[in-house]
C-alpha cells in the first residue's frame, strides 16, 4: 500500500490533507493513492448542499455540522468555490463561517477552487470525498458553489441533495422553471424569519406537485427530478418512519441558520431520505444508477486524457486544419478517433474484463 494511503487510513489529518492536494492536482502517484484507497470507502453518506448564491449555504453547512457532532458523527466537508478567470485563484471563502469547528479532530474541512470546472464543482471533487472516506468520514457535505438551473453536477455524486433557497431572491420564479429546483431530494428555505418565506414554501410545493401531475399524465414517472419522483408520493417514507418502496418526494424544511431555528428539523428530514436511499428496492436502484453516472464521467475524463497524450501532434493539426478551413471539425474528431483507436489504444466494441485495466 502508499505509505500515504495508509496515513490516511490510521486518519492523520496532515497526511490526509497531503493526499487531498495530490488528488486535487492530479500530481505525483495520487493514481496509487486513490487505487489503494478505494476498497476502503464506500461507509460515508455524502450530503449535497447547493443553491442560488446568498441563500446561506455555508451557515446551514455550519449548523449542520454541529449536529452531526453532536451524534457522534465524524465530519468532513468540502467547500468549492469559483475560480477567478483573471487570476486562476480562489478566494475559498466558505469555510471562514465553519472556524467554530477547526480545532475538532473530528471534523476535517477541504475547500476547493472549480477551476474553470462548470456545474458548480471541480473535476476532482469526487476523488477527494472518497480520500475523506477512507479517512473514516461518516458523513461527507459537499456544498457547491453558487449555482443557477442547469448545474446540476452535485446529483450525480452525492447521495442525498439538499437545495437551499431563501424568500426574496426570486425563487417564486426559479420555483416553477426546470434547473437546480428539480434536483433536490430535501429543500431548505433558509432565513425562513422574513418576509416571503410562506409562499417561497408554498411555490415549491406547487411545483412538487404539478411535477407529480405532469408526470403521472406522460407515465414518465422516473429520473431524479422532483416532477418524476412526485408521481408516486404515498410511497415516500415519512422523516423518522421506516422507508416505504416507491419513489423519494421531495420534502420542505424551514431554517434560519444564524439563529440555528430549523436545523434539527432538517437533519430529520435528510436521515428519511437516507433511510429511504439504503433501505428500499427503488433507493438501492438510485444508488446504482448515480455510479453509474460517476463511472461515466471517470471513464470519459480518462479517455480524453489519454486520447490527448496519445495523439499529441496530430490533435494540434487538426486544430490548425480547422481554423483554415480545410476540414469541419466533425470529420476532424472523426479522424482524430480513427487515429486514437489505430494506434492500439482502443478498438472498437472492446470490452474490458472485470478487473483489467482502465
Amino acid at each position: 500500500m502508499h505509505p500515504l494511503a495508509d496515513k490516511v487510513l490510521a486518519r492523520e489529518t496532515r497526511a490526509t490533507a497531503r493526499a487531498c492536494r495530490l488528488v486535487d492536482d492530479r500530481v505525483g502517484d495520487y493514481a496509487a493513492i486513490l487505487k489503494d484507497l478505494f476498497p476502503h470507502t464506500g461507509r460515508a453518506w455524502i450530503l449535497g448542499v447547493t443553491g442560488n448564491p446568498g441563500a446561506g449555504k455555508s451557515t446551514l453547512t455550519d449548523r449542520l455540522i454541529s449536529v452531526f457532532r453532536g451524534q457522534g458523527r465524524r465530519v468532513a466537508v468540502v467547500a468549492v468555490d469559483p475560480t477567478s478567470p483573471f487570476t486562476g485563484g480562489a478566494i475559498l471563502g466558505d469555510r471562514i463561517r465553519m472556524q467554530a469547528h477547526f480545532s475538532d479532530p473530528d471534523v476535517f474541512i477541504r475547500s476547493l477552487a472549480t477551476r474553470g470546472a462548470l456545474g458548480g464543482l471541480s473535476r476532482s471533487v469526487v476523488d477527494v470525498v472518497r480520500v475523506l472516506d477512507a479517512w473514516g468520514a461518516d458523513v461527507v457535505l459537499v456544498e457547491t458553489v453558487g449555482v443557477g438551473q442547469d448545474e446540476l453536477e452535485i446529483t450525480r455524486m452525492a447521495h442525498t441533495t439538499l437545495v437551499v433557497a431563501a424568500p426574496g431572491m426570486g425563487d417564486e420564479v426559479q420555483a416553477i422553471k426546470a434547473g437546480i429546483l428539480e434536483c433536490a431530494d430535501v429543500f431548505a428555505v433558509n432565513k425562513a424569519d422574513r418576509d416571503g418565506a410562506d409562499a417561497a414554501v408554498r411555490d415549491l410545493e406547487l411545483m412538487i406537485a404539478l411535477g407529480g401531475e405532469v408526470a403521472a399524465a406522460s407515465g414518465r414517472a422516473r429520473g431524479h427530478s422532483a416532477a418524476a419522483l412526485h408521481a408516486r408520493a404515498q410511497g415516500a417514507p415519512s422523516p423518522g418512519g421506516e422507508p416505504v418502496e416507491g419513489p423519494w418526494e421531495p420534502v420542505i424544511a424551514r431554517t434560519v441558520a444564524t439563529r440555528n431555528e430549523g436545523v434539527a428539523a432538517l437533519v430529520d428530514k435528510l436521515e428519511g431520505h437516507r433511510a429511504w436511499l439504503f433501505g428500499t428496492e427503488a433507493g438501492a436502484a438510485r444508488r446504482e444508477e448515480r455510479l453509474r453516472e460517476a463511472m461515466h464521467v471517470q471513464l470519459r475524463d480518462a479517455l480524453t486524457d489519454a486520447a490527448v497524450a496519445a495523439l499529441g501532434p496530430a490533435l494540434e493539426a487538426a486544430v490548425h486544419a480547422v481554423a483554415q478551413r480545410t476540414v469541419d471539425p466533425y470529420t476532424a474528431s472523426e479522424q482524430l478517433v480513427a487515429a486514437f483507436r489505430s494506434a492500439g489504444a482502443i478498438a472498437p466494441g472492446a470490452a474490458v474484463a472485470p478487473g483489467g485495466g482502465t
